[in-house]
C-alpha cells in the first residue's frame, strides 16, 4: 500500500471512530467531565460533526486531529492508535483487527 493509500485508510478508519466509536474509545479529560453532562454532550456532538481539516491540522491527512470551541472555551479532540491491549502503539494502524484506537476530548490548557 503506498503512502496515499495508506493516509485514505487511515482516515476512513479515523472518521469511523470519530463519528460512530466503531474501532476504539472515547476518553474525556477531567477538566471536560468537570464542566458538566450538557457540556460533555456538546463537546462529543461536536467530535463527531467536525470536518475543519486543512493542511495546518491534518498535514498527514490521517484525520486524527481537530480544534474546536464550545462557547469560549476551546477544545481539542485526537485519535491515537495502540495495540488491542493498549499497552503499545499499533503495530499497523491500518489493521483494525489489531488496533484500538483511543479518541480524547481535552481542554487546550490540559494538552
Amino acid at each position: 500500500m503506498d503512502a496515499k493509500e495508506r493516509a485514505r485508510k487511515m482516515a476512513r478508519l479515523n472518521d469511523l471512530m470519530r463519528c460512530t466509536g466503531i474501532g476504539g474509545r472515547v476518553m474525556i479529560t477531567q477538566g471536560v467531565e468537570a464542566k458538566g453532562m450538557e457540556f460533555v454532550a456538546k463537546a462529543v456532538a461536536a467530535v463527531r460533526a467536525y470536518d475543519s481539516f486543512s493542511a495546518d491540522n491534518d498535514p498527514y491527512h490521517e484525520r486524527d486531529f481537530g480544534a474546536f470551541k464550545i462557547g469560549d472555551q476551546k477544545l481539542f479532540w485526537k485519535i491515537d492508535c495502540y495495540d488491542k491491549d493498549c499497552r503499545d502503539g499499533s503495530p499497523d494502524p491500518c489493521d483494525p483487527a489489531i488496533t484500538t484506537r483511543i479518541l480524547t476530548i481535552m481542554l487546550v490548557e490540559e494538552y
